[in-house]
Formats: structure tokens, sequence, C-alpha cells
């Protein structure tokens, strides 16, 4: 029972996590230059942040179930490394980039392309997060066939 209960939340996990930083890329890559798409991006990533979170939360808590009785090497090890890159990646853009998001949409500046600086730290993040969530998923399929 508890197992179903850990791969339940841990593929939960993926689904909210990863469906929410899919949505939030495709519209930060429209939005590095039309004003229309920044503006749905800044207004779009307070929905998508606590739900990247929330899959964090998920995936994280089903990981711990799932390998409650594993060690920590092989695909458990590497789980647990990609989620604190996840984690510190999110912290990252929730206490950097996000702020910068709200100011500007406070600031009645929301449709306004982004600065091409701000565009290449977010573009790092974005590889981080999609080259994390995408193995980890991809680790845990090994797992379980």
């Amino acid at each position: 029972m508890i197992d179903g209960v850990g791969l339940f939340l841990f593929l939960a996990g993926f689904v909210i996590g990863l469906g929410a930083v899919s949505v939030i890329d495709v519209l930060g890559f429209l939005g590095r230059t039309s004003r229309y798409w920044t503006e749905a991006t800044v207004r779009a990533h307070k929905v998508t942040k606590p739900l990247i979170w929330l899959g964090i939360t998920c995936a994280v808590l089903g990981g711990l179930i799932t390998y409650h009785e594993e060690s920590l090497v092989g695909i458990p090890l590497a789980h647990a490394c990609i989620a604190l890159v996840l984690i510190a990646n999110g912290a990252f853009l929730s206490s950097y980039v996000s702020p910068i998001l709200l100011a500007r949409e406070q600031a009645g500046q929301a449709d306004q392309i982004l600065p091409r600086s701000l565009q290449r730290t977010i573009l790092v993040s974005i590889v981080v997060s999609d080259v994390g969530w995408w193995s980890a998923l991809v680790l845990l399929v090994v797992y379980l066939v």
C-alpha cells in the first residue's frame, strides 16, 4: 500500500511540476521578442510558480516513500541530487526573478520585453529546470522498468 502511495505522489509531482514548467517555458520562449507573450508570461508565472513547488514537493515525498528501503546509490542518489538542484534553481527563480517580474507588473511594465541580461539568466534556469525534470522522469521510468 505505502509503495502505491509513494509512486502516486512521485508521478503526481511530475505531472504537476513538469506540466507547469512546460507551460511557463513555452510562454517565456514566446515572450523573448513579443510584448504580448511577455505580459502573458509575467501573469502566468504567478500560477505556475506554486504549481512547480507543489510538483517538487510531491515528487520528493513520493521519492522518499518509494525509496524508503533503498540505499542512497544509483537512481535514488541521482534523484536526490536532481531534487536538490531543482530546489536551488526554484529558490533562485522565486527569490530573484519573480520579484523583478512582479515589480515590473506593478509598475505597469508587464508587457515590456525583458532586458537581454535577465533573459540570459532565465534561459540558464530554464535549461537547468528542463534537464532536471526530464532526466528525473527518465530515471524513474528506468527504475520502474
